[in-house]
Order: structure tokens, then C-alpha cells, then sequence
């Protein structure tokens, strides 16, 4: 018996399931959610039993599934610009982003973003009578939106949040101030437009190399003298440091080891 966790495809969510069945990270398994046939991929193992609200497995996902699975997202495809026509028809300041189409066709989760709460009960009416199936709306962030759409982040590589993120961690403006980042939003804001969840990764290393470091401008002794720190490096951790004597100046790099914070 085991409890894994499982990332679902037709929502921004993860849920746990308790198995007896051998699983492996990256299987593709069918799970029962409140009464609700999901495909979803495995993305944690041995999570613990202490998770509440376990949804139930009910198969490894077979040729079938995975059939079923690519006819729901062409029909989610052509879904889409139907309900946004709804949502513009009623003047809802929303922006649908993805629609979500469970296993088994009965139930359609409309994921959407908007600045203010939005009041979409005439949208729902409408939405239950013209495709007579279950509507879910669900309002989500923008790190939810890019990570259940994806693409590529600005390293070359596929968005981290579609790729494995189960949660987002909380990202400041100060993760990338400790790593001596330009604030520019195009460059340290992702896809979504909120901070990089990649800031987050190494900012205890920056955290910890921030109070061993000497800070720029300041004056520090090295095998040379005295001089001061124009530039520091935490990845090679190495301190260039600047002397200026009878109007002529040299500037030098060092190892950390070899350089002393001023008193």
C-alpha cells in the first residue's frame, strides 16, 4: 500500500491516491475525484498516509484512456472560443485560459483568471443549457494558468511549473536582489508575469554567500592592501577589488579566502 501524488490534466490541481497497485513516477493512471473520472500523471511517490481527502486509483490508463483523453482536449480546443463568446456577450472582465474536459466527458472546468470576483451565474446557466454536462468554474492565478498551459521559460527549457511544480513556494523581489539580478520585469519576470519560481531555488546559497561576501563600495584588506570592492562573483566566489594610488588605478581579483572585510 502506498499514497502517491498525482498531478490531474484537465485542472491546475494534484490530488493523493492510496494504491495497492506498484506505481512509478511519470505513470499515467486513471483516479476517481468526488465522483469524477480523471487521467492524471504521477509525480510524487510514498507521500504518506497523513494526506487527507485521498482520491480513489481505479487503473493504470490504457490505450483507450489515453485515446479518449486526446478526442477531450480537440473538443476542449473547440469549447473554448464558444464560452469566451458567452463570457464577452455578458461583459465578464474574466480571461478564460483553459478548459478542462474530465475522462468521461461529464463534467467541463472552466479555469479562469480575472483581477476581481465575478459573478458568473448567468454564464453557468447559460453554459449548463448548451452543452448539458456538469460546468465547473473555477477562478485561478496566473502561475496556475502557465502551468496548466506550459511553454518554454526563458532558459530553453519547458515552464518548471508544467513540468514538475506540484505548489508554488512563495518568490520575492528580494531573492533576486540577493542574487545581484537586474530588476528589469523582462528579465527576472516569467511567462506569467509574476517573479521567477526559479529565484527560489538557489536563494539559500545566495542568502548565505550575501553575509560572507564583502559589499560593493566597501573597503577591504587583501595580500595588496587596502582598496575597494567594485565587483563580487558567488558563483566562483572571488572579490575584485579596486586600488587607486598617486591618481593610477589597478584593479585586482581575488578568492574570498584571500580578502578581509574592513572594521
Amino acid at each position: 500500500m502506498q499514497v502517491v501524488e498525482v498531478m490531474l490534466y484537465s485542472q491546475p490541481d494534484s490530488v493523493f491516491v492510496k494504491t495497492d497497485t506498484a506505481l512509478n513516477k511519470k505513470d499515467i493512471v486513471v483516479v476517481n475525484v468526488d465522483g469524477s473520472k480523471e487521467m492524471g500523471i504521477v509525480k510524487t511517490l510514498d507521500v504518506g498516509e497523513q494526506k487527507r481527502d485521498l482520491a480513489d486509483f481505479i487503473r493504470l490508463a490504457t490505450v483507450q484512456d489515453k485515446k479518449a483523453r486526446c478526442e477531450n482536449c480537440d473538443y476542449a480546443k473547440k469549447l473554448l472560443p464558444q464560452i469566451k463568446l458567452e463570457a464577452k456577450k455578458l461583459n465578464l472582465n474574466m480571461k478564460i485560459g483553459y478548459i478542462g474536459v474530465n475522462l468521461d466527458k461529464t463534467k467541463i472546468t472552466v479555469n479562469y483568471t480575472a483581477d476581481e470576483r465575478i459573478d458568473f451565474r448567468e454564464l453557468l446557466k447559460i453554459l449548463n443549457n448548451k452543452f448539458k454536462v456538469k460546468i465547473e468554474m473555477r477562478q485561478i492565478g496566473n502561475r496556475d494558468e502557465t502551468k496548466m498551459i506550459g511553454g518554454l521559460g526563458c532558459c530553453g527549457r519547458v515552464a518548471c511549473c508544467n513540468l514538475y511544480l506540484s505548489d508554488f513556494d512563495k518568490v520575492s523581489i528580494k531573492m533576486a536582489k540577493n542574487q545581484n539580478l537586474s530588476l528589469n520585469p523582462t528579465r527576472i519576470n516569467g511567462m506569467c508575469g509574476r517573479l521567477l519560481c526559479c529565484l527560489k531555488y538557489e536563494d539559500d546559497f545566495y542568502e548565505d554567500m550575501q553575509k560572507k561576501m564583502p559589499k560593493l563600495n566597501s573597503k577591504v584588506s587583501t595580500p595588496d592592501g587596502t582598496g575597494v570592492v567594485t565587483n563580487v562573483d558567488f558563483l566562483k566566489e572571488q572579490v575584485t577589488v579596486s586600488f587607486t594610488k598617486d591618481d593610477t588605478t589597478e584593479v585586482k581579483v581575488y578568492p574570498l579566502t584571500d580578502v578581509k572585510k574592513g572594521k
